[in-house]
């Protein structure tokens, strides 16, 4: 039989403004709990929201950076449920008009590049934070408030792999334009994944699942494949199964039921009367346009032509802001790309702990550059500029102040070689005899003999010409 995957993402991630959506208090992770709170995030009696201007700056940045249509028009709505870390009794989000709808995403998919579509995003608040022990509940209210934006995905995705390729790619998207530090463990990115199959055969569809508690791209991953297994036997058993919402258990690598889903009905969506409509125009949406960085996609396209980089090269390269920004600026100053690009893939990034949140070096941008122009010109060998970059890592001190230091400077001269090469080839007759007979590793190892006659310092070049015209 065969079987159709089916996998939509809803995906909420925290705004980095100043403050909260709709009043005044300071939007930062953590802090003593229920410190940064007031009458409207409270929801006393008589507050009243006002909306932040930010959060809407934020939300059509987002919309423009995933290709969506921004709606001139856009209202809010009360999302009603109850829950203790909900203040209000309803949540504020958008429904029915949301400010960003049919937008997409393209990935590297299963069979190639994928557009996934985008529903809607929408402008919402958080709810509080409920701590459990064994004997009580405690909550916190700080995060009452904080202004999200819900990304709504098409169910256009049909596998774990391709459900993980597209949140990777949506927060370095929404990282790079700077509306959200999209930290999965703040919880400044939370996914909920929607599965379910299709006989492809007889056109029969299992119910959809919707999966929380997914904190990790990787759980999100293990969760889809899980369900997808799940759902099979559903299938081939004959059962039916409504809509119902489970979490994922990381310890077990399970989904465990929660409860039915609720549906559309069960939150009686009504309009918000404190709030009036949102009204934006052409002009106002040029203006944040313009305002857009480059995004990682026409960046790493631009790497490509521009630096004549190889796909996967530009592909890492602009996987942050912060690392394309520094290539950038090392090539406009270097201009063997290729050699910047290899020394920052290999040597710099496997020093660098936490590319994630930031790419920061102990020495300046002008160091690496000193370094890499010592290295071409032939000044030091790689060898000896692994180990400048080595030094500068753990003293931030200049390049040319280590190489004097160590005693680095590459030995060109082909009468100091050449002396070096005698002197190898009268110790190790074997070696010219094994060449003779065409044994062409022997060669390397008569290289590999002047090199640490002469402590790394010889040019491999000459030492490899002068070795060439004493054995050939």
């Amino acid at each position: 039989m065969s079987y159709k995957t089916i996998v939509g993402l809803e995906i909420h991630v925290e705004l980095s403004t100043k403050t909260k959506a709709f009043c005044s208090c300071e939007n930062t992770f953590g802090g003593e709990p229920n410190s940064r709170v007031c009458p409207v995030c409270l929801a006393l009696p008589g507050a009243t929201p006002v909306l932040n201007e930010q959060v809407v700056k934020y939300t059509v940045m987002s919309g423009l950076a995933l290709n969506c249509t921004i709606n001139h028009n856009s209202k809010f709505d009360r999302k009603n449920y109850f829950y203790p870390d909900l203040t209000k009794g309803f949540q504020i989000t958008q429904n029915y008009m949301p400010l960003c709808t049919e937008g997409y995403l393209e990935i590297d998919g299963d069979e190639g590049l994928k557009k996934v579509g985008i529903f809607q995003i929408q402008m919402e608040e958080d709810t509080g934070k409920s701590l459990h022990s064994d004997d009580e509940t405690l909550l916190d209210y700080n995060r009452c408030g904080v202004p999200l934006i819900e990304i709504v995905s098409k169910p256009d995705m049909n596998s774990g792999r391709e459900g993980r390729e597209f949140l990777e790619k949506l927060k370095n998207t929404l990282k790079y334009i700077g509306v959200s530090d999209v930290k999965m463990e703040e919880g400044s990115l939370r996914c909920d994944v929607n599965v379910n199959i299709k006989d492809e055969e007889t056109g029969k569809k299992t119910a959809i699942t919707e999966v929380k508690n997914l904190n990790s791209f990787r759980a999100v991953e293990k969760a889809i494949d899980y369900e997808v297994q799940r759902h099979i036997k559903i299938l081939e058993s004959g059962e039916d199964e409504p809509k119902t919402t489970r979490r994922w258990d990381d310890v077990n690598n399970e989904t465990v039921l929660m409860r039915v889903k609720y549906t559309a009905a069960d939150y009686r969506f009504a309009p918000e009367g404190d709030l009036v409509s949102v009204v934006i125009d052409d002009e106002y949406i040029e203006q944040v346009r313009k305002e857009l960085p480059e995004l990682p996609e026409a960046k790493k396209e631009r790497f490509m032509n521009e630096y004549g980089l190889s796909e996967y090269d530009a592909k890492i390269l602009t996987s942050t802001k912060q690392l394309s920004n520094y290539f950038d600026d090392v090539a406009k100053n270097f201009n063997d790309y290729n050699m910047v690009s290899n020394w920052i893939m290999t040597e710099v990034l496997r020093r660098v702990d936490d590319l994630e949140n930031g790419f920061s070096l102990p020495f300046e941008e002008e160091d690496f550059i000193e370094l890499l122009t010592l290295i071409k010109s032939g000044k030091i060998n790689n060898n000896a500029g692994k180990k400048v970059l080595r030094e500068m890592f753990e003293t931030s001190k200049k390049p040319m102040e280590i190489i004097e230091e160590k005693g680095l400077i590459q030995v060109s001269d082909d009468s100091q070689i050449e002396i070096w090469v005698d002197e190898v080839l009268g110790e190790n007759p074997q070696s010219i005899e094994d060449i003779k007979n065409g044994k062409d590793r022997a060669f390397g190892f008569l290289v590999g003999q002047v090199m640490k006659k002469s402590k790394g310092k010889a040019n491999p070049g000459v030492v490899n010409e002068i070795l060439k015209s004493r054995v050939q």
